[in-house]
């Protein structure tokens, strides 16, 4: 799962019913080995520098059969009110045993320069439509994800006890690859309580910029914690504010 990419981190800053205690850690690998995705809700304040910038909501429905909604929404906070950007972000995608596919993307709010509008026709094995300014004429390939459905993909990975070694973004018209691995876990305290979490991290090769993510086992993978690193500066974290599940 990667975090919202960094321009529109950038202009936010410019910008699951949940017990209260964790489970253990036996019953958190019980709950991850049935595979399921579940729908939810998540609120999460965005920090610079240690202050809160931004509140982001991400939502995820289910349709029908194996289809899913994933959209994002923020409202600026404190210094993020002297930015006029709010973006909203949505990805219509499909959950099958082969994994995720996108169907579609699009981005608004964020400004002609970060909006997006895209369609992937599995059919046809082709991605069409505009992205950041630049028209998209690309090749579907098994793995490739949007903005959004990259994050469903890696808790769908997770879900089947798998951590996925890399999964390809959608990077302007062209597709740029991001590496995971596993670095530990961690007992971390929340709004909703003391949470077990397993962090796992994303980096493309070459890039000084590393994200991590604090995912929940017994709350479906749902990550409690999101940060960025440069080199050894943080420059970013989301912190879990509120989960409603199912």
């Amino acid at each position: 799962m990667r975090a919202p990419r960094a321009s529109i981190a950038l202009s936010l800053l410019g910008l699951f019913g949940v017990a209260g205690s964790a489970a253990s850690t036996s019953a958190a690998d019980a709950a991850a080995s049935t595979g399921r995705l579940q729908a939810f809700q998540a609120s999460y304040g965005w920090s610079w520098k240690g202050s809160t910038v931004a509140i982001s909501t991400l939502k995820l429905e289910h349709g029908d059969a194996d289809s899913w909604v994933y959209s994002s929404s923020s409202e600026p906070r404190g210094l993020g009110r002297l930015y006029p950007m709010r973006p909203k972000l949505r990805s219509n995608l499909r959950v099958t045993d082969q994994g995720v596919q996108p169907l579609s993307f699009k981005a608004e709010g964020g400004g002609d320069s970060h909006d997006a509008d895209v369609k992937f026709d599995w059919s046809a094995g082709r991605a069409t439509g505009v992205y950041e300014g630049s028209a998209v004429d690309l090749p579907l390939k098994p793995g490739v994800q949007d903005d959004l459905s990259v994050q469903i993909a890696m808790m769908v990975e997770l879900l089947h006890g798998r951590t996925p070694e890399q999964l390809s973004m959608l990077d302007k018209n062209a597709w740029r690859e991001y590496r995971y691995q596993r670095e530990g876990a961690e007992t971390i305290a929340t709004p909703l309580g003391q949470i077990d979490t397993i962090i796992y991290s994303s980096q493309h090769p070459g890039s000084p910029r590393v994200t991590r993510f604090w995912c929940a086992p017994s709350l479906g993978y749902v990550p409690m914690r999101v940060e960025q690193k440069r080199l050894d500066s943080v420059e970013w974290t989301m912190d879990i504010r509120s989960l409603k599940r199912g």
